[in-house]
């Protein structure tokens, strides 16, 4: 195989063979093609795209690229779950708990968060003794404990994947939908589940800015577990607001906790059934409808407050601060942003919110930036609700007085209010399973 014969390949059009993929994978894995090639290789794919056969391909090569896991020691049937990312976005720690406790496992690896995007594992550690980082062993152990487990990426997961990504980064090819989907589900295969369901956010606090975008995205990931033998369903859900109204790591445990206890926004608690729901049917437990009242249920009961509890305690933390979240503490200053008008707020920009509460320090500007755990964003008024010029519409929270002049001025910024209420969307715009999309 010659990496000049296949980029001209791609180039032209033609679709590669899995031998073709599987022997350019491994090769690059090794060091034996080089980042010039492949970048050009890259680009061809960004301009002529590749088949549901050649992306699935790709994907499980690069999910055995270097170390996988095997969940099969575990009982039971086992999910995962993945979101593209946004901004207020806690569902794994309110669907993990729920899915736990109607009896499946949920062994998850989750990232953390960059820019305006919040990642599930700084989340967690804002939990006293929270441990994130475990072994193989360990992370099995919890799983089979508690039926929930939730450990950041392994150093040597889909090393393919790494080396990739951070070309695409350089080379302008990140905005491919084969390469994109490839990325998020190499990590999928390699985690171990018989049954994956992905969170795909749309709107201005999303990747995919268009609902017609996120399913295309989605389409092609479900093809690609479906292709190498795993169940797998999407919902395109709206990322154009924050999801609940808190934003920030130790805040946003505490608002999971109260949907957990069936006191939480109406969104993201309509938002975690939904996708609850959904995973419990992949893995059969019923009807979506049935599956629906099964999450229910659990949250009602209060057995999915209990699990999260449970995998708190077994992973160092302090499971206190599930029964009593404002152990977690609150930031030693605040600062309430006023309305400027009369009227009604019809529009957030969801992204550049998250770069205020970034600003506040409740997210990385680079990968060595140190994070504030209290730091955050209170939202008192949403898109939709009316307001009155002087009133309350969010509270800035942070550890150091000096952040606020820049995140008030940036989140001004992103709240457009308006004479006119705007029209409501819907929180679940789809369903893309392997039968195909169902608009709701």
């Amino acid at each position: 195989m010659r990496m000049y014969d296949i980029i001209l390949k791609k180039r032209n059009g033609g679709a590669l063979s899995e031998e073709e993929i599987r022997e350019m994978v491994r090769e690059y894995t090794d060091g034996g093609i080089p980042d010039y090639q492949m970048a050009a290789f890259l680009m061809a794919v960004y301009f002529r795209g590749m088949t549901d056969e050649e992306t699935a391909v790709l994907t499980d090569a690069m999910a055995h690229s270097g170390d996988t896991i095997d969940l099969s020691a575990l009982p039971g049937v086992k999910v995962d779950k993945h979101s593209t990312g946004g901004v207020g976005d806690k569902t794994t720690m309110i669907v993990a708990p729920v899915v736990a406790a109607c009896g499946c496992v949920i062994a998850k690896m989750s990232g953390r968060g960059l820019g305006h995007t919040g990642g599930t594992v700084d989340k967690l550690e804002s939990i006293p003794g929270m441990q994130v980082s475990l072994s193989q062993e360990e992370f099995l152990r919890v799983a089979t404990e508690t039926g929930i487990a939730v450990t950041g990426q392994s150093g040597n997961l889909t090393p393919a994947d790494k080396k990739l990504y951070a070309l695409r980064d350089v080379t302008a090819t990140v905005e491919s939908i084969p390469l994109i989907a490839s990325s998020i589900m190499s990590k999928k295969l390699a985690a171990g589940s018989d049954c994956i369901l992905l969170d795909v956010k749309t709107g201005s606090g999303a990747f995919m800015k268009t609902a017609a975008d996120a399913v295309e995205l989605a389409q092609k990931m479900v093809a690609i577990g479906e292709h190498n033998g795993r169940r797998t369903a999407a919902l395109i859900t709206n990322m154009d607001i924050p999801l609940g109204r808190q934003i920030g790591n130790a805040l946003e445990v505490e608002e999971a906790v109260r949907v957990l206890r069936g006191t939480g926004p109406k969104d993201l608690t309509e938002v975690c059934l939904a996708l609850a729901a959904e995973l419990l049917c992949l893995a059969g437990k019923g009807t979506r409808e049935a599956c629906l009242e099964q999450a229910r249920r659990a949250i009602d009961s209060g057995a999915a407050l209990e699990r999260l509890a449970a995998m708190v305690k077994a992973q160092g933390g302090d499971e206190r601060c599930v029964y009593e979240p404002e152990r977690l503490g609150r930031a030693p200053y605040s600062l309430e942003i006023k309305a400027p008008a009369d009227g009604y707020l019809t529009k957030m920009d969801t992204a550049g919110i998250g770069i205020a509460a970034m600003m506040l320090g409740a997210g990385r500007e680079t990968k060595e930036s140190s994070l504030d755990y209290l730091a955050g964003i209170l939202l008192e008024k949403k898109t939709g609700d009316a307001v009155r010029s002087g009133e309350t519409i969010a509270r800035l929270l942070a550890s150091e007085e000096h952040r606020f002049a820049d995140a008030q001025r940036q989140f001004l910024q992103c709240v457009t209010i308006g004479p006119e209420p705007p029209q409501p969307e819907p929180l679940v715009y789809a369903c893309v399973t392997a039968g195909g999309v169902e608009y709701r």
